[in-house]
């Protein structure tokens, strides 16, 4: 996730402890200072940030509050369930994310551990499109996590449940972010989140932060299991989808119209790992760079983007 002064963070989508794989305990953000001059970098983990299975970062440039998906699977008898929160972290000093700072997950106002998965089985009203929830946040103790167990303690402060956090984007005063198998179809949901105009403070919760279900597959023609996504120049998301084995092998990158319609904009020709990932655009906003992970390839894709 790209920061306002320049930077961006990386995020490791693992929380092995030291002694397992691995001589330290991993789960952690980094961030990444892009200048070649500094040559290679020392990987100073942003501890402040919690560690957990961290899948994207992303940061409001009014505030320099980061928030943080979560892409969490617990196995219960024998199923891989999604197990995840959406989390902030407020620094007592914007920018400076070594120093210290409050980290929270969000929850939904006057419904504590409220179920936002949509699926057949969630406890609960399930959550309709475009429908709009006013949130709070809890404190989270112990976010660097020693006993792997952040999101059972979240969720036991009231914080609500989403299922496999993925690609989060900052737009204009409002972010947006994936939950890859949420929906009653399990392939994909879509949020919207609008910040307080009081984030952060002691006075939010007279003007709270407002959650939207923005799109909710119904389809995997329609749009098959959402990952990254970013913001076009004109104002429509793409997303990268993540399709299954159990689908038909395709995957395709989706733009989503404000107002919720979506589009077919590319499909890759690749049947094996052809996961779309790391989408972005260029500083001229006319090059749009995408990833696919067969042997790292990188494409980049150049209007025109009028005649969408």
């Amino acid at each position: 996730g790209p920061t306002p002064w320049n930077t961006w963070i990386s995020c490791e989508e693992t929380k092995i402890r030291a002694g397992e794989e691995s001589k330290k305990d991993h789960g952690w953000a980094f961030e990444v200072l892009p200048d070649p001059e500094l040559g290679l970098q020392e990987p100073i983990p942003l501890k402040a940030l919690g560690r957990f299975m961290h899948e994207a970062a992303a940061v409001d440039p009014d505030t320099g509050i980061v928030y943080l998906t979560q892409d969490e699977l617990a196995r219960i008898q024998g199923e891989w369930i999604g197990s995840s929160l959406f989390y902030r972290f407020i620094p007592d000093r914007p920018g400076q994310m070594t120093e210290g700072g409050r980290f929270q997950a969000l929850m939904i106002k006057g419904e504590p551990s409220r179920d936002l998965r949509n699926w057949p089985e969630s406890l609960g009203d399930k959550i309709k499109p475009n429908q709009w929830l006013d949130v709070q946040w809890v404190d989270i103790a112990d976010s660097h996590n020693p006993d792997n167990d952040l999101e059972s303690r979240g969720l036991a402060a009231g914080a609500a449940l989403f299922t496999r956090g993925e690609g989060i984007c900052f737009g204009d005063k409002e972010m947006f972010f994936t939950c890859t198998d949420g929906g009653t179809a399990k392939i994909g949901q879509i949020w919207r989140y609008v910040p307080s105009e009081f984030e952060g403070t002691e006075f939010e919760n007279t003007r709270p932060g407002r959650l939207q279900l923005f799109v909710e597959s119904p389809d995997r023609a329609v749009m098959d299991h959402c990952d990254n996504l970013t913001i076009a120049p004109w104002g429509d998301l793409i997303i990268c989808e993540d399709e299954y084995s159990d689908g038909d092998g395709n995957n395709y990158l989706r733009g989503i119209t404000p107002e919720g319609k979506i589009y077919a904009l590319a499909r890759s020709a690749l049947k094996q790992k052809n996961e779309f990932c790391g989408a972005c655009f260029g500083p001229d906003e006319k090059t749009f760079y995408v990833n696919l992970q067969q042997d790292g390839l990188t494409l980049a894709i150049r209007g025109p983007w009028h005649d969408l």
